[in-house]
Formats: C-alpha cells, structure tokens, sequence
C-alpha cells in the first residue's frame, strides 16, 4: 500500500509531552506492590486524563495484577506494565497508516461535528499531499453554508488545490459524486470531500451523510479509503460519543484530533482504541498549514510513561 503521510523528523519529546499530564511517579507504590488507596490514585488519573472507563479499568487491573501478586515490584515496574498495556492498545487492530488506492484517486471523506476545525484540517491535509508532489482535489459538499464553503475555496487556491463545489442548497451527494467523476478524467492522485459539520444527534443530516458513503462507495470501487472524522482533543469524553453515533452512519476508519496542543487531557487516544478500534492517524498541533502531524504511537507512549 502506497504511503501518503510520510513521517516528519522526530519531534521534540515536549509536543508530545504536553498531551497527557498523569504524573504517574507521583503514585504511591510501596516497596512490596501496591494498596488500594494506590490503585484509587491511578484509576482517578487515568480518568482525569481521559483515558476513559473501558481503558482505565484494564490499565488498573494490570498494575494490581503485576503489583499485589508479586509479578514484579516498585514504581519502576508499575510504569512498565502500563507502558506495555496503552502500547498493546495502541498497536492493535487496524492499520494506523493513511490508506490509499492502487490505481485512480484515492478518496477520503471528512466528517465531524460543527466547530471542531474540520475544514481547516481539510486544509491542512491537502496542503501536506500537495507538498509531497500530490495533486489533491477539495469537494465543498456542505451546500447550506455559503460561508464555509468560500473558506474552503480560498483554502485550495492558496495550497494549490483543485476545487468543487454544487448549488447552494443542492445535494451534497451529487457534489461527492461531480467530484469524483473530475478526479478520474483530470488524473487527480488525491480527492477529499469536506461534508458539512453536523451535531451527531441530528437523524436527517446523519442519514444525508449515509447518503454521500453509499454514492461515494458506487461511483469508485473501494471508495472511501478513508472516512476520516475529525475532532476536538479538548472535548474529552463527549468525542467517544461522536464516534459511536457517527460510525452508525460511515464507518469512520481513522481520527484526526485537532487542538492538540491546547489539552494535557490526550488519554482520549487510547479510550477511542480501546472503545471502538479506531486509530488517531493524524493530530493537529497549532493553527499554521504545518501543523498537521501523523500520530505517533510510541512517542506518545514515551512521553507518558518517560
């Protein structure tokens, strides 16, 4: 499979640093293991750090086991044992690498709910393609927002990217379906379909979304490749809830979590692995185009656990 996010020059170990404060060497773990106001302390930072019920409760488990039957002792060993269970979790399941077609234009589709940096990530990710010698094509398929979809515009012709949009008030799923069918006849490596934000409680726009996967799905055979939802780092808990409804409409096969540098909360990576197997695969970091990362799994896991 072709690679399409190359991996940027180590980052400073401070980026990633910054996403989870769990101070776990500020734990109580006495020489012979751990006791149950220890095992409260843990599960309190886990949760505070959002790591969520699913994750924080096997993390738990773990450290009793490892620590009260004897299997090994101390601080050192505590942090070793997690280290391993949140890189088990991590590592596991589908593939973290953004995916891409073998031949004609790779397709990926872009959802989320309202205010949580989506078409500016929809920015940022066409900016990146096209820096690795990409040519990316940028469909405006939110068609009641006559605002974003001009932001949009002035977002691909200043990276250079092609761009489509439809009717005001039209269906989006004919732009979805417009845009793929100029991808194919232009040659265009990349296609990224920016739908419109949507509260995940909304059964109409949720259905309209279900709408625009199963056009995407027929007009090109594997289509998308990736159904990319985006979401805000610093909403904690509510964005598991995002996913869950939005799988139900699209499959969602991988998370991009804006504001990452606004939150020590970033436990939330692992409970959406752990909750629903889907993989954060890129991070934003900042508001410039550059600041579009892909997630890397064992720097996070060293920064927490360092």
């Amino acid at each position: 499979m072709a690679r399409l996010f190359k991996k940027k020059p180590e980052q400073k170990k401070g980026l990633w640093k910054r996403m989870v404060d769990l101070a776990l060497t500020d734990i109580r773990v006495m020489a012979g293991g751990i006791n149950s106001d220890s095992l409260e302390d843990l599960e309190e930072r886990l949760l505070g750090a959002d790591f969520g019920v699913p994750a924080t409760l096997r993390l738990t488990d773990r450290a009793e086991e490892v620590l009260r039957r004897g299997k090994a002792r101390g601080q050192e060993a505590l942090s070793q044992a997690l280290r391993l269970e949140v890189s088990e979790i991590l590592h596991a399941g589908e593939e973290a690498d953004l995916a891409a077609a073998e031949s004609g234009p790779t397709v990926y589709l872009m959802v989320g709910v309202n205010g949580v940096g989506k078409t500016t990530s929809v920015a940022k990710l066409a900016h990146h393609l096209i820096s690795e010698g990409r040519t990316v094509m940028v469909a405006a398929a939110d068609t009641f927002r006559a605002g974003a979809v001009a932001q949009l515009e002035m977002w691909a012709e200043l990276i250079g990217a092609d761009f489509i949009r439809g009717q005001q008030g039209g269906d989006p799923a004919a732009v979805a379906f417009d845009a793929l069918e100029a991808a194919a006849a232009r040659g265009i490596d990349v296609v990224l379909i920016d739908t419109a934000g949507r509260l995940h409680t909304n059964r109409g726009l949720m259905e309209e979304l279900t709408k625009i996967d199963r056009v995407v799905r027929r007009r090109i055979e594997g289509a998308p490749h990736e159904t990319l939802m985006v979401l805000d780092a610093t909403v904690g808990q509510n964005a598991v809830r995002q996913v869950e409804a939005f799988s139900k409409a699209a499959e969602v096969s991988g998370i991009i979590l804006s504001k990452m540098d606004s939150t020590a909360r970033g436990g939330i990576v692992v409970a959406l692995r752990e909750e629903y197997g889907v993989p954060v695969k890129l991070i934003g970091t900042g508001e410039g185009l550059e600041d579009l990362q892909e997630f890397d799994v064992d720097a996070f896991v060293d920064a927490v656990f360092g």
